[in-house]
């Protein structure tokens, strides 16, 4: 293992803890925005509609893989610039 991926390590662990409370947050304020509720259904609520749920969980996944993504990416290039090596 080179140097990069070491330093990646627990720049890695960090950045998943943050990146998942940001994802998180972002996803209550989107859902909010969208659907004028306070909290997103969930899979099980009997009183919630097929399309709701569904259109809930399809907008978290996608609300978590770009913050995740870009979470990664920045760690990927903050140890690029700290070791000269890309982490990936």
């Amino acid at each position: 293992m080179d140097k990069a991926h070491v330093a990646y390590k627990p720049v890695g662990l960090v950045l998943g803890a943050v990146s998942g409370m940001l994802a998180a947050a972002a996803f209550k304020r989107t859902w909010k925005s969208v659907a004028h509720e306070d909290d997103a259904p969930d899979a099980t609520a009997e009183n919630r509609a097929w399309k709701e749920v569904l259109l809930a969980a399809a907008l978290q996944g996608a609300v978590f893989a770009v913050v995740k993504a870009a979470a990664d990416r920045s760690g990927a290039s903050a140890v690029r610039r700290l070791t000269g090596s890309w982490p990936g």
